[in-house]
């Protein structure tokens, strides 16, 4: 049975914010909730609720770093703990060290660490470094993948599609106002799961390009796995070229695998970034590599600075994550792997029942949703053109009202916080939606 909802206070809320916050929210993300961004109170393990005393089975999970559930005992005693000897030292501390050990102890990539805040930092600090260390300017990066919002890599997540220019090179296009001119000018963009499109732009301009970024599986565009052989193929034709494969693990890392995609596919890159689930939900992030290039940073070569980076709230928390996923009794990482799975077959088997036209993919800990008609989506290109957004949008707004809370971009994140009765609820409200929205 179907419960009311109201959100009047949360929409109070949200007017008055619009005469202090621009827009109302702190990041634009946020202005796609419905049926406008709603005010959070609490959250509990895969639980969260509203001003409105709404409570939701929560598949945001904070846009994924919420790996072990909300407010999880274990991680607030530890930065509760550590932050009664300080915050911050402007200078080293064990903590940090300890935490650098225990992802080291997890990440096959990791020979040296370093730590800031958000994944876009570490994005542009991975970027110099790769310059740097080839002496190249070039950066290849693919359609529909998103790397932060600096002004350096910002083009192309989002963009309408133009028709690609020898079939390899898409129309470059800013996701922004603002963005510097000419900042594109240091990148090419490239359609995902394309092998002919890295062979031909290796050849052209192989002595310009510094590094190819990647997301290991394509999570920002409909959870798309790559292509058998792909991942390998990029590491190949970088290190064939004398570039640097770089991952950006910011969903991926210590999410699909403790070690991240680069354990989970058996494959090493010479530098990777993380963030979101690297500490439960406080604010690191991190820069991994070889000792070879990481040496640029230990010498000061290249700047790499940050007055938060390393504080001991986000070292606690990083490092009571990394030893929660290390302990072989809780098995963090399989019980993900079980529960999406768990999910994603019960959709499956709802949208055969019901002939919904839904496509579900991903590892499992992480998956996305679409609705596509059997159409399948192997690359951003293939996402715009065999997508309904609209029908994706009623489906997210349908599901809320029935207290399951569900990402507007098609993303869903599991937490080993939540039980095989979240997932029977789920599936229950989700069979229900999907003939509603068959009607």
């Amino acid at each position: 049975m179907d419960r009311e909802h109201s959100y009047d206070i949360s929409g109070e809320l949200y007017n008055r914010a619009l005469n202090s916050l621009a827009g109302g929210v702190n990041s634009n993300v946020r202005l796609t909730e419905t049926p406008h961004p709603l005010f959070y109170d609490k959250a509990k393990g895969s639980k969260i609720y509203d001003v409105d005393g709404n409570q939701y089975i929560d598949y945001v999970l904070g846009q994924g770093p919420m790996i072990f559930g909300h407010s999880p005992d274990f991680l607030l005693q530890a930065v509760a703990e550590a932050s009664e000897s300080g915050q911050l030292f402007a200078g080293q501390h064990l903590l940090e060290l300890e935490a650098a050990e225990a992802v080291k102890s997890l990440v096959p990539n990791a020979e040296l660490v370093r730590f800031a805040s958000s994944g876009t930092e570490a994005v542009e600090a991975a970027f110099r470094l790769a310059r740097a260390f080839t002496r190249r300017n070039v950066i290849i990066k693919f359609e529909g993948q998103y790397h932060g919002w600096s002004d350096g890599v910002l083009f192309n997540t989002a963009a309408p599609l133009t028709p690609l220019d020898s079939n390899i090179f898409p129309e470059v296009e800013p996701m922004s106002e603002g963005i510097v001119d000419h900042s594109e000018s240091a990148l090419i963009i490239l359609p995902w799961n394309n092998f002919e499109a890295i062979d031909a732009v290796f050849e052209q301009r192989g002595n310009e390009i510094a590094a190819v970024i990647t997301e290991p599986i394509m999570c920002n565009t409909n959870c798309i796995m790559p292509k058998p052989g792909y991942l390998q193929h990029l590491k190949k034709s970088c290190e064939r070229n004398d570039s640097l494969l770089i991952f950006d693990e910011v969903i991926t890392g210590f999410r699909v695998d403790a070690g991240g995609a680069q354990s989970l596919f058996g494959i090493t890159p010479h530098l990777a970034t993380f963030a979101k689930a690297a500490a439960g939900g406080f604010p690191v992030s991190i820069l991994t590599g070889s000792k070879e290039i990481m040496s640029l940073i230990g010498t000061g070569t290249v700047m790499h600075g940050g007055t938060l980076n390393a504080n001991v709230m986000s070292m606690a928390a990083t490092k009571s994550s990394m030893e929660h996923l290390s302990d072989r009794a809780i098995q963090t990482n399989q019980k993900l792997q079980d529960l999406g799975k768990r999910l994603m077959e019960g959709l499956e088997g709802i949208n055969s029942r019901l002939e919904a036209g839904m496509l579900i993919q991903g590892p499992g800990s992480v998956f996305a949703v679409s609705f596509t008609d059997g159409r399948e989506i192997s690359d951003y290109r293939s996402h715009v053109e065999n997508s309904d957004p609209d029908k994706y949008a009623l489906f997210v707004s349908e599901m809320m009202k029935k207290g399951i809370r569900i990402n507007s971009r098609g993303i869903w994140f599991l937490s080993e916080s939540h039980t095989d009765e979240d997932i029977e609820a789920t599936l229950s409200a989700a069979s229900e939606v999907l003939q509603l929205i068959k009607l």
